[in-house]
């Protein structure tokens, strides 16, 4: 079992996704807070907003193993495809869904503003808004993956 969890915590690009995910998570969490003058804790495990974190897991994940596997190795090629892939369907299919749900829920209010009962959608059951990401998120996610994982990178190079 400590061999198991060893190689989990060895593996370089695992921990470097997971520490891009983070970094994003926590960067999204205080830009929030800089414009909205409102924390709100659960934008540290939230969809959607600036910046993108599945962005800046996906490129980050890339280039660890562009760094560890080298640019010419089946793992990157993989790697990078489905980077390409989370972040185009991030501004595609899930922005969308994140409109739909916007105006599906002022329909919702519209129609509870003039007295008209809706199933049993109570005012909690609203749609999350927060799905997608504009391009800029997308690409400051990416920014942020890269670097984190070039830092990362650098810094456990260097301590051996």
């Amino acid at each position: 079992m400590m061999k198991i969890i060893n190689d989990i915590l060895g593996n370089q690009i695992l921990i470097t996704g997971a520490v891009c995910w983070l970094v994003a998570q926590v960067t999204k969490t205080i830009l929030y807070l800089i414009v909205n003058r409102q924390l709100r804790l659960e934008r540290l495990v939230g969809d959607g907003g600036m910046p993108s974190c599945h962005s800046a897991c996906v490129a980050g994940v890339a280039t660890a193993t562009a760094l560890t596997q080298g640019l010419n190795s089946p793992l990157f090629a993989i790697a990078c495809v489905f980077a390409i892939i989370v972040m185009h369907d991030a501004m595609g299919v899930r922005q969308e869904t994140g409109k739909q749900a916007r105006i599906i829920n002022d329909i919702v209010e519209e129609i509870r503003e003039r007295g008209i009962t809706i199933m049993s959608m109570s005012p909690e059951d609203r749609l999350k808004e927060f799905v997608g990401h504009t391009g800029t998120q997308v690409c400051v996610g990416a920014v942020i993956g890269i670097a984190t994982a070039l830092i990362q990178h650098y810094l456990m190079y260097r301590a051996s």
